[in-house]
C-alpha cells in the first residue's frame, strides 16, 4: 500500500473509534448521571526519508467527557440525590474510591447507602454512610447533611477535582481522578431528584450519520486506490 492508502487508513480508524463512542452515547441516553463522551482527533507528522518531506496522519486516541449538567428529574425517592452545580459523589469500589454524578442510591441489607452497583456512598470523611434500619423519615439537606427523625446521621461528601478533563472514565458513570479530590465549598444536593444523561439524542444521531458518510467516502477512496494499483501492476506485468 502507498502513502495515500496509509493516510486514509488512519482516518478510517479514527472515524471507527468515533462511531463506537457515538453509539455508546446513544446507548446511555437513559443512564442516570452519564456524561457524553467525545473523541479528540490529532494530526501526526511522519517523515518520508525516501521521498523527502513528510506526511500528515490522523490519530484519535484521546477522549473527553462533556461536563455539561444534565436535566434534574424528580423521583420522590428519599435516597435519590442530584447535584446542582459542581461536584461529584464518592463511592467505594473494589478498585478504590471513584467519583460519580449518578445519584440513584438505596439502602442495602447492612443499612448502608449504596448505588445501583452496590458500591457504598462515602461521607465527607471517606466513611460509608449508614442509616439505621429503624430510622424514620430520611431527610437530606442541600449541604449534604443526612438526618432521620430530626437527628443528623452523616454529611454526604461532595468532591471536585481541579482538572476534570484529566479524569479517567471507568464503568460508564464512574471516574478515577488523577489527583486527590477536594471537598466542594458550597455543596448543593437535591433530595428526591436524579440527574439524567446529558446526551442530546438529536445531536448524536446527526453525528452518527455524518461519521458514517465520512467513513463510506474513505472506503470508496481506498477501493479506488486499490483498483488503481491493480491496474498499474497489471499493465507493468504485461509490458514485462
Amino acid at each position: 500500500m502507498d502513502t495515500a492508502g496509509y493516510v486514509a487508513l488512519t482516518r478510517q480508524s479514527g472515524l471507527w473509534k468515533e462511531m463506537q463512542t457515538v453509539a455508546n452515547n446513544v446507548a446511555n441516553l437513559a443512564t442516570t448521571g452519564y456524561r457524553r463522551e467525545g473523541v479528540v482527533f490529532a494530526e501526526m507528522l511522519e517523515p518520508l526519508p525516501a521521498e523527502g518531506g513528510g506526511v500528515a496522519m490522523t490519530d484519535a486516541r484521546a477522549r473527553f467527557s462533556d461536563n455539561t449538567q444534565g436535566t434534574l428529574a424528580p423521583t420522590g425517592n428519599s435516597f435519590d440525590l442530584a447535584i446542582q452545580g459542581e461536584g461529584y459523589f464518592m463511592v467505594e469500589t473494589p478498585d478504590g474510591p471513584r467519583l460519580t454524578r449518578a445519584g440513584a442510591f438505596a439502602r442495602n441489607a447492612q443499612s448502608e447507602v449504596v448505588n445501583l452497583d452496590g458500591y457504598r456512598l462515602l461521607d465527607q470523611g471517606g466513611a460509608p454512610v449508614f442509616v439505621p434500619p429503624d430510622a424514620g423519615r430520611v431527610v437530606v439537606a442541600t449541604d449534604g447533611t443526612l438526618s432521620a427523625n430530626g437527628r443528623p446521621l452523616a454529611q454526604i461528601g461532595l468532591y471536585r477535582v481541579e482538572n476534570e478533563t484529566a479524569m479517567l472514565r471507568q464503568g460508564g458513570t464512574l471516574f478515577n481522578p488523577d489527583t486527590e479530590p477536594l471537598p466542594v465549598e458550597n455543596p448543593h444536593i437535591l433530595q428526591g431528584f436524579i440527574e439524567e444523561s446529558n446526551v442530546n439524542p438529536i445531536t448524536e444521531i446527526a453525528r452518527m450519520i455524518q461519521v458514517q458518510r465520512s467513513y463510506e467516502l474513505g472506503q470508496k477512496f481506498l477501493d479506488n486506490e486499490h483498483e488503481r494499483i491493480r491496474n498499474v501492476t497489471r499493465t507493468l506485468g504485461q509490458r514485462a
